[in-house]
């Protein structure tokens, strides 16, 4: 874990803390701090040597001192103080979807708990539904967010795993006796959650391959080590297992490991009715054993009379009868995105400047982006109102002028009131290139008042795109109840897209919908939603989404131009 992300980890739990303790002035200071930290592009401790930690928003003197002995001592006295206060258990209650501070404190206090098991017991006991304002919904969902719990314990955020993904392969890559090196398994096929890694390498010397991964400096448990075999534990308790294969095997191992399960299956079936039988080592002919494929994954589909089937698809939804067929979608390509639809500034919550977004987006080659901070409903995130709007836009047009080859787009991220109208008037949302209305509030509303809430906006003539559509937190919080299949049908006939918002937490549309999207004939986009310069780089994140959901180049709004998207605004 980063500096950076210990110190905000510290923050949060001290804002939670004081949030218990109805401390509300106190807590959302350090809450937004712990927001703050974690948005810094650069390490906190070199803030902290130039003596300008209270000069990050948010960190006034107070806070800056917790993060410097935090710094100093990896400890910090307010947090030890505070949850001295606090019964054994609550922390840990806290960390269950739905339950919040103050209802961990009443459960522990109430049903005299001190764990997560002790909760889970009384709740199948039926002892929590007996409190004032539980009753027997809030103890079903309890029991549903310790399962969630206990699964997320075991499953990693895509977006965590690529960082260590890309050290572990240059390492390996480093080696002589390693030609080919790849990581497999549901990393590859870019699921939203990974259990562990599945690392395939090509080498003619197994056991010094092998050596080198176990000598891997991530590694803090070695569990198995054989030559072409082995096992470890990193940091965080990720599980690496490492194959190493013959070269000529290669293609085989990799289609084999790459899996899923499901697609295999029925890629096996298919072999054996050709009469050739398919695993790790190759395809064979069932009378001889004669190999027929095996050095590539091309090979092996083309010898089964397929096409090559990307490995975003492989999860058996009928990507191997469209193989056959030769009717798969040629997929969206990173490169083919233009720009970032998504992304906030200092003019609201945001760390970066807006002339900082611009060279970020350019870097990442970019050809446009748009700036959509939040609105004024949401003041704990210093939304724009209308003046305010007005001041960014002229900043913007001021930009512009002193751009040649790139064009920032003027947007804003709408909140969806409460009755489906806009936060900002319809005069200022006209004076836009591109909004963006999302839902940030009342999540625990029926599925027809959402529904409705929704389309609603979709049906207002300003708006663009609908962000984040289900609003959820993948292992933190469930999408609202919502009708996914009517909403999807309101932005095809109005012409709003969906987006698939590509922030690590989010993934949302996930791929699954995505593709319904996409067959009903409503566009989607892809924004980052990024709030600091590194978080742009979540781009990629999106289009995997966006391959894994059968989308390609015309179903996402920007791959176009910027001209371009202006014109398909509404159709």
């Amino acid at each position: 874990m980063s500096a950076n992300s210990e110190v905000a980890a510290i923050l949060y739990e001290i804002g939670e803390i004081l949030t218990i303790k109805d401390d509300r002035f106190r807590s959302r200071a350090y809450l937004l701090a712990a927001q703050r930290i974690t948005s810094l592009t650069e390490d906190i401790k070199k803030v902290k040597d130039r003596g300008e930690l209270d000069k990050i928003p948010g960190v006034g003197k107070s806070i800056a001192a917790t993060i410097t002995e935090v710094l100093d001592t990896g400890e910090s006295k307010v947090l030890e103080e505070l949850r001295e206060l606090l019964p054994p258990g609550v922390r840990q209650l806290m960390e269950l979807e739905g339950v919040g501070p103050k209802n961990a404190m009443r459960l522990v206090e109430e049903l005299k708990l001190s764990s997560i098991d002790d909760l889970e017991k009384a709740a199948k006991d039926g002892k929590v539904r007996e409190l004032k304002g539980f009753g027997e919904k809030k103890e079903q969902n309890i029991l549903q967010s310790i399962s969630d719990y206990r699964n997320r314990q075991t499953r990693f955020l895509l977006g965590a795993i690529l960082p260590i993904v890309d050290d572990i392969l240059a390492w390996m890559r480093e080696s002589p006796t390693v030609l080919r090196a790849d990581v497999a398994g549901s990393y590859r096929r870019k699921r939203e959650t990974i259990g562990d890694l599945d690392l395939l390498v090509a080498s003619n010397d197994p056991d010094d391959t092998s050596k080198r991964f176990v000598e891997m400096p991530p590694v803090e448990r070695v569990v198995s080590h054989g030559s072409t075999k082995s096992t470890v534990f990193l940091k965080g308790h990720l599980q690496v297992d490492c194959r190493v294969v013959p070269p000529e095997a290669y293609g085989a191992a990799l289609q084999y490991f790459t899996g899923s399960k499901d697609h295999n299956v029925k890629l096996r079936t298919i072999g054996v009715k050709l009469g050739y039988k398919l695993n790790e080592y190759g395809l064979f002919r069932r009378e001889d054993d004669r190999l027929v494929a095996s050095e590539t994954e091309k090979e092996i589909y083309g010898a089964l009379g397929m096409d090559y089937v990307e490995p975003e698809l492989r999860e058996n939804r009928g990507e191997i009868e469209a193989a056959m067929e030769h009717k798969l979608p040629k997929l969206i390509e990173l490169s083919e995105v233009r720009s970032d639809l998504h992304c906030h500034s200092n003019w609201s919550e945001g760390t970066m400047t807006i002339k900082q977004i611009v060279e970020k987006a350019k870097g990442l080659g970019l050809s446009y982006v748009a700036i959509t901070d939040h609105s004024k409903s949401l003041g704990i995130a210093h939304g724009l109102d209308e003046e305010r709007l007005k001041e960014q836009g002229k900043e913007i047009d001021a930009i512009n002028d002193e751009l040649e080859g790139f064009t920032v787009i003027k947007g804003i991220e709408c909140d969806i009131k409460a009755d489906g109208s806009m936060d900002l008037t319809d005069s200022s949302l006209a004076d836009l290139d591109i909004v963006v209305a999302s839902i940030h509030s009342g999540f625990k509303n029926d599925e027809e008042t959402m529904t409705n809430r929704m389309i609603s906006a979709i049906h207002n003539e300003h708006v663009h795109i609908i962000g984040h559509p289900t609003g959820r937190i993948i292992q933190k919080r469930k999408p609202y109840p919502l009708n996914l299949d009517k909403v999807i049908e309101e932005a095809a006939s109005q012409h709003v897209a969906l987006e698939i918002n590509a922030y690590p937490e989010r993934l949302d549309l996930d791929d699954v919908s995505s593709r319904k999207t996409m067959e009903a004939g409503a566009l989607l986009s892809i924004g980052t939603d990024a709030h600091a310069l590194n978080q742009m780089e979540f781009l990629p994140l999106g289009v995997s989404v966006a391959r894994r959901g059968w989308l390609t180049t015309k179903d996402v709004a920007n791959t176009r131009t910027a001209k371009e998207l202006l014109r398909l605004r509404r159709g």
